[in-house]
């Protein structure tokens, strides 16, 4: 019987963990990840540090600066508008295209993808923006264009810490019950305005809090409007 292979493990909780951090932001824009310190906290040999910060450095969150290290990723205001500004274009496209093609059998997927409110604590959260990154991406993915749902779930895991501000775990599951509905009318009209009542409504969440609360905790640069 094959062994199971704990460095596999090893990093897969260091990602977990780390991942939650930078997202609840517990480690904060331009932090430097040391990777002796992160093998002393997890009890863990380099490889798998180094694996699993590879594997957030693939997700947007940790930058990789040769000679210096690792550092959870700085985004300026102007990068964030920009993001937001592509998820619009990607969701849109996206929910048009699944609108004629979403199968009755990806409905059931996307119905079965939220697992209720439990709460605002961090590994709540944590949840909820895994669950809002995976019905998002099945959307994409019932478009019919595997390049476009890759390319839409890139976007959303470097989005993932922002998008937390929304603090919208309690209503989340209704405002995807919506677009759940027009999807199965195959309505593409009214499926691609509840996607665009929902963008926009976490666009203007997600400035007005930076901008007049978390501005200097996301370290974003005002200045790079």
């Amino acid at each position: 019987m094959s062994q199971p292979d704990t460095s596999d493990t090893s990093k897969n909780k260091i990602h977990t963990e780390l991942r939650r951090a930078i997202i609840m932001g517990r480690r904060k824009p331009n932090e430097r990840l040391d990777v002796q310190e992160l093998t002393e906290t997890f009890g863990s040999s380099v490889t798998p540090v180094r694996d699993a910060l590879h594997m957030l450095a693939q997700e947007g969150l940790v930058t990789i600066k040769a000679r210096s290290g690792y550092f959870v990723a700085h985004v300026t205001l102007k990068e964030l508008r920009d993001l937001l500004e592509l998820r619009e274009v990607l969701e849109v496209a996206a929910i048009e295209r699944a609108a004629k093609r979403i199968t009755d059998e990806q409905i059931e997927q996307l119905e079965r993808v939220h697992a209720g409110y439990t709460g605002d604590d961090d590994e709540s959260y944590d949840r909820y923006t895994d669950e809002n990154r995976r019905f998002h991406y099945l959307i994409a993915e019932a478009s019919g264009n595997a390049e476009l749902a890759e390319t839409l779930g890139r976007l959303l895991d470097r989005m993932a810490r922002f998008m937390v501000l929304r603090h919208a775990g309690a209503t989340q599951d209704r405002t995807h019950a919506r677009i759940i509905e027009t999807l199965r009318a195959r309505d593409a009209d009214a499926a691609r305005q509840a996607m665009l009542d929902e963008i926009i409504e976490t666009r203007d969440i997600l400035l007005e809090r930076i901008m007049q609360e978390q501005g200097a905790h996301w370290g974003i640069g005002i200045s790079n409007q």
